[in-house]
């Protein structure tokens, strides 16, 4: 049987009184729950790493965001087919679905297509069919538009900035790609644009310009000597790859941004969602540090499959199991004792991650007997979500 010691229990004690009178700035806003951080924000970042339940939580933010009234739109990477069954249907797509349900708002999902939604933004910024044409036609581009590092979480940046320049939604919820570099998805806008001002690009683009002298010979030698490694065939298409980008930079770095703008807005919430779990919580920790490195606050924090608690602590543990010892109602007593004992240990552990982001809302989601599988199992956790007293 482990035992809390009395400064653990003050500790507690301080949290939870501190708890009680905590609001969150978010963009100089002041919330007091997560219902109404929602009802603030035009869109809301869930991050975190995998297999905390943050494709769920993206989910039911949206369906809260929904059942109150919102037309709210959740963007997902997770391939996982249970999230459509959970919401009802067949598939998702790389556009919304509207869901149909008991709600006066309107909720949408999509699953993000990485492939799909690159080839949309050739096509955006292209000046023409066959600029975009060649493009999608280059071997080297199909090689590289799902696999290139980086890819994913800019073309779930791209999607953000699509979905909110269409006026279709009030929330846009995006389930952000698993990693453990927090700033991955907000340096994600600068991918594209880094890689055309790089300059190896504007020398391997000289030729086609016409440009010639000391740079274009020097990019010649160069494409030899890849060409001997990789082959000729490939490097001649990385090149005119690069070359059927010429004069789409203007956009890019427009689209680079403005995105950017829209990921600093007063509006756009970060959410860290993580469960009590050690290694997860080190995860979390990390990321909030990254975060605030980047000058930027998380404006909630969601901690899922938190142990419920037992309204005993652990001296009074203690004393039912004395007091039931030799019974038929000790192993009982023994049970309790162990549970209240894990769920002080998980309230620790959270108390320690929710000190490094004092002024977030933190909602505590316990665990539940199974997985969520339908729409019932989502609107629970939504209304855990929301619930006032957390």
């Amino acid at each position: 049987m482990r035992f809390v010691d009395r400064a653990r229990r003050d500790r507690r004690t301080r949290h939870r009184a501190h708890r009680r009178h905590r609001s969150t700035p978010a963009g100089g806003r002041r919330v007091t729950g997560f219902a109404e951080l929602l009802a603030e924000s035009q869109v809301v970042i869930c991050c975190g790493t995998g297999g905390v339940g943050k494709t769920t939580t993206s989910a039911a933010t949206a369906l809260a965001a929904a059942t109150a009234g919102r037309r709210a739109c959740v963007v997902t990477i997770d391939p996982a087919k249970r999230l459509a069954d959970a919401l009802g249907i067949g598939d998702l797509s790389n556009t919304p679905t509207v869901i149909d349900g008991p709600w006066d708002g309107t909720l949408a999902a999509l699953m993000l297509d990485t492939e799909s939604t690159f080839d949309e933004v050739v096509r955006r910024y292209a000046h023409d069919d066959a600029q975009a044409d060649r493009i999608l036609g280059n071997r080297f581009y199909k090689n590289i538009s799902g696999t290139l590092s980086g890819t994913q979480d800019y073309m779930a940046v791209e999607k953000l900035s699509e979905l909110s320049g269409s006026g279709d939604w009030d929330l846009i919820v995006v389930d952000t790609p698993p990693t453990r570099d927090a700033l991955a998805f907000l340096e994600a806008p600068k991918l594209l644009t880094q890689l055309l001002d790089n300059p190896i690009y504007k020398v391997v683009t000289a030729s086609n310009r016409g440009l010639i002298g000391v740079a274009n010979r020097a990019a010649q030698g160069v494409l030899r000597q890849l060409a001997r490694v990789v082959g000729a065939a490939v490097v001649d298409e990385a090149v005119a790859f690069f070359q059927a980008f010429q004069g789409m930079e203007d956009g890019f770095r427009d689209r680079a941004k403005s995105t950017l703008e829209l990921l600093g807005d007063d509006r756009t919430s970060f959410v860290l969602v993580a469960s009590p779990r050690s290694d997860t919580l080190d995860e979390a920790r990390y990321f909030l540090d990254r975060i605030r490195a980047a000058d930027l606050d998380a404006s909630g924090v969601v901690v899922n499959r938190m142990l419920p608690g037992t309204g005993v602590d652990a001296d009074r543990a203690a004393v039912i199991r004395a007091g039931l010892a030799d019974t038929p109602g000790a192993s009982a007593a023994t049970a309790l004792g162990d549970l209240a004992a894990a769920a002080a240990d998980d309230e620790d552990r959270v108390t320690d991650l929710t000190e490094r982001a004092p002024d977030a809302v933190l909602v505590r989601v316990p665990m539940l007997n199974d997985d969520v599988h339908d729409l019932d199992g989502l609107r629970r956790i939504a209304d855990l979500l929301t619930a006032d007293a957390q």
